[in-house]
């Protein structure tokens, strides 16, 4: 990986990163409490309450890709960055393109 895609794919980083933030502070407010003494019916409520379970599983995954986003940003300048850690072999630039918190080639994650 040349400095210019490792400075492409940084800015790429932080660009993700402030979207994931972005993301991480409307999802806290969507899964917030769901009141009981809203009158709404008891269908509706649980129907709430559902929805609410599912932002909270979303805003989980989002809390948990900004932290890896957070590591590879930190480890971009290393020199293993871009190795899979399973097979030593470089990453797929696509792969670090799509998903730069990738810490694994294709053909390792797909086992």
């Amino acid at each position: 990986m040349t400095a210019e895609d490792k400075q492409e794919l940084k800015e790429k980083i932080i660009a993700m990163i402030a979207k994931s933030e972005k993301d991480v502070i409307d999802l806290e407010e969507m899964s917030a409490p769901v009141s009981p003494e809203n009158s709404i019916g008891r269908v509706s409520r649980m129907d709430a309450i559902n929805n609410k379970s599912v932002m909270e599983a979303a805003l989980r995954n989002k809390k948990s890709k900004l932290g890896k986003l957070r590591l590879a940003l930190k480890n971009i300048d290393n020199a293993d960055f871009g190795i899979c850690k399973d097979c030593k072999n470089p990453i797929q630039a696509a792969r670090l393109i799509y998903m730069p918190e990738s810490t694994q080639c294709i053909r390792c994650a797909g086992r």
